[in-house]
C-alpha cells in the first residue's frame, strides 16, 4: 500500500450517497479502513441499519460513522444538511428502478446532481468530489459496437432512442438508463465549467461490476449478471453475451483514490477491468456449484471490439494497492458466489 501524501487528512468526514448500494457500501468499508469518517445517505435509516449491524458497528459506536435520511434526492437543499463539516463527497446514488418513460428518470437523475454539487459548492470544507458514471455514459456496449472510447466519447445513440415518441415499451428502460447516465455526467462537467467550484473533481466510469455483496439484496439485483445466469434469464444473457467486468473492490478503490490522491484532478476514469464472454464464467461457475446445472456453452466465444485506454485506472491500483491489474475473474467470481450474503445454491 503505498505512503503518498493524501488530498484530505486521514480522520476528515467523507459524504457518500446511496450508502446501501453495492459500490457505495464497498467505498465506505475502505474509507473507513483508511482511516476516514463516513456520513452515508440513505432513503430510509430502518432499511438501511444493516450497515451499522452487519458491518460498521465499531465505527457507528466511536463514532467514525452515521447515516443521514435524504429521501428525495432532487430536491433543491436536499444535501444541504449532509454535506456540512465533510472533506470530501462520493456522489454514487442514482435511479435504479428502470422506468421506461425518460420524464421519470432522466431529470430526476440530473436534478440529483446538481442538487448535492450545489450543496457541496457552498460548503467550504468540501475539498473534493468523486461522481460514479458509467460506461454507458461514454458507449453503448453492444458487440457491434466498435472504436476507441476516450474522454469526449458520449453515448448520444442512447439519448436520441431513450427520447423517442412513445409508447415506453419496457425494452426500452435500459436505454432510459443510460440515457440518465449521459446526461448526468454531462450536466455535472457542464456545472464544473460553468461554476468552478472549489474543489476538485473525479468521475469513475465502470463497466458490468461483480464481486463480494456486503447484504443479500446485492446479490438479486438487475445488474448481478452471475445471478442472472444462475436463474437462466435467456433473454437478458442471450443478449448480453461479453462485456466488460470489474471487481466491486477495485471500483471501490478507484472512487477512494478520486478523493484522496493529490495528484488526480479533472479525470474521467474508464473502469471496465476485463473483457469476457459467458464462456469464460460457466466453467468457473461449474467448478465452484458442482451440484447445479448451468446452461451449457455458447456455441461461439466473442468479444467486444471496443477499447479504451485503461493505463490511468491500472496505474492508480498499483500506487494504492500494490495491484498489477484488475482482480481477475476467477477470482471476481469467487467472491461473489463463495460468501454468506448468496443463497442461491
Amino acid at each position: 500500500m503505498s505512503s503518498t501524501s493524501t488530498a484530505i487528512p486521514t480522520g476528515s468526514w467523507v459524504l457518500v450517497t446511496g450508502a446501501t448500494g453495492f459500490v457505495a457500501s464497498h467505498v465506505t468499508r475502505q474509507l473507513l479502513q483508511r482511516g476516514y469518517k463516513v456520513r452515508g445517505t440513505v432513503r430510509d435509516q430502518a432499511k438501511a441499519q444493516w450497515l451499522i449491524d452487519d458491518h460498521f458497528k465499531s465505527y457507528a459506536d466511536s463514532g467514525s460513522y452515521e447515516l443521514v435520511t435524504v429521501p428525495d434526492l432532487s430536491a433543491a437543499g436536499a444535501f444541504d444538511d449532509a454535506v456540512n463539516g465533510v472533506s470530501a463527497v462520493a456522489h454514487i446514488a442514482s435511479v435504479l428502478d428502470f422506468d421506461p418513460n425518460p420524464n421519470n428518470v432522466v431529470p430526476q437523475t440530473v436534478a440529483g446532481v446538481t442538487s448535492i454539487l450545489e450543496s457541496a459548492s457552498k460548503e467550504p470544507s468540501v475539498a473534493r468530489f468523486v461522481f460514479t458514471s458509467s460506461i454507458i455514459a461514454a458507449v453503448f456496449p453492444t458487440p457491434d459496437s466498435d472504436g476507441v472510447v476516450d474522454r469526449n466519447s458520449w453515448n448520444e445513440f442512447a439519448i436520441e432512442a431513450a427520447w423517442a415518441p412513445p409508447p415506453y415499451e419496457p425494452s426500452r428502460a435500459m436505454l432510459v438508463y443510460a440515457a440518465s447516465k449521459v446526461a448526468a455526467e454531462q450536466a455535472l462537467w457542464k456545472y464544473i465549467d460553468d461554476n468552478k467550484p472549489h474543489f476538485v473533481t473525479n468521475v469513475i466510469c465502470p463497466s458490468g461490476i461483480l464481486g463480494e455483496p456486503l447484504h443479500e439484496r446485492h446479490t438479486t439485483t438487475y445488474g448481478n449478471w452471475i445471478y442472472s445466469i444462475f436463474m437462466e434469464k435467456r433473454e437478458m444473457i442471450d443478449t448480453f453475451q461479453t462485456a466488460f467486468f470489474v471487481d466491486v473492490q477495485d471500483v471501490a478503490l478507484l472512487h477512494v483514490v478520486g478523493i484522496i490522491d493529490p495528484e488526480l484532478k479533472d479525470a474521467r476514469l474508464q473502469t471496465w477491468g476485463h473483457k469476457a464472454h459467458w464462456n469464460n464464467f460457466l466453467p468457473i461457475l461449474r467448478e465452484l456449484r458442482p451440484q447445479r446445472k448451468f446452461i451449457p456453452d455458447y456455441p461461439e466465444t466473442f468479444y467486444l471490439k471496443l477499447s479504451t485506454d485503461q493505463s490511468e485506472s491500472v496505474a492508480l491500483l498499483k500506487r494504492w494497492a500494490g495491484q498489477e491489474d484488475w482482480k481477475p475473474l476467477r477470482e471476481i467470481i469467487t467472491e461473489a458466489i463463495n460468501n454468506p450474503y448468496w443463497k442461491t445454491k
